[in-house]
């Protein structure tokens, strides 16, 4: 399973991109950053955004778009720009046929880490692990991508296997944290 991990923002969006294997271990394909031009309106940067996000999507094709879901900050315009970049990434993916799985922070933490209140060097730090990398992949945008990817293939590894031991084979929704298809796998086997 391929899937595409996206930090979306205006002016940076991250993207990553790991491999699922059968037997469970996550590689690395790519990752960087889709940098927009501070002098750009939003109306451009969105294009650029979406130009870009469809030319990686139609060069790596990604089995799934993973998403981080829309944190609000104090800052309400940053929030309002923040989900104007993840609907063209959801466009993108729409217009590609992909699935796409949305994850809130703490839930992507708790999949990296297993603590979902854990630093961004912590993340950053487990990202390099899990993905064997020599440094800790830069920019910022890019490993929060990457970690975003790594949720989704440990949380898909878990739907599987949850779907494995069930006698009807049914999942949990995508976006499910990990405990709660450990519960819904221990609910349906009791």
């Amino acid at each position: 399973m391929r899937t595409l991990g996206v930090d979306p923002g205006t002016a940076i969006t991250g993207y990553g991109i790991v491999d699922q294997w059968a037997h469970g271990q996550t590689v690395v394909v790519t990752f960087g950053c889709l940098e927009t031009p501070s002098g750009s309106t939003l109306p451009q940067r969105l294009h650029m955004i979406h130009a870009e996000l469809d030319a990686l999507i139609a060069r790596f094709r990604p089995d799934v778009v993973a998403v981080e879901q829309l944190f609000f900050s104090r800052n309400v315009q940053t929030a309002f720009s923040v989900g104007q970049a993840r609907g063209v990434v959801l466009l993108a993916a729409a217009q590609h046929g992909l699935d796409v799985a949305e994850y809130t922070p703490p839930q992507v933490k708790l999949a990296i880490v297993g603590y979902g209140a854990a630093t961004k060097e912590q993340m950053q730090r487990m990202v390099q692990r899990l993905l064997s990398l020599p440094v800790i992949p830069t920019p910022d945008d890019a490993a929060d991508a990457l970690a975003v990817a790594i949720c989704h293939a440990q949380s898909e590894g878990m739907r599987a296997a949850v779907r494995r031991a069930t006698r009807d084979g049914s999942a949990p929704p995508v976006g499910t944290s990990i405990e709660a298809s450990r519960s819904l796998a221990v609910d349906r086997t009791e």
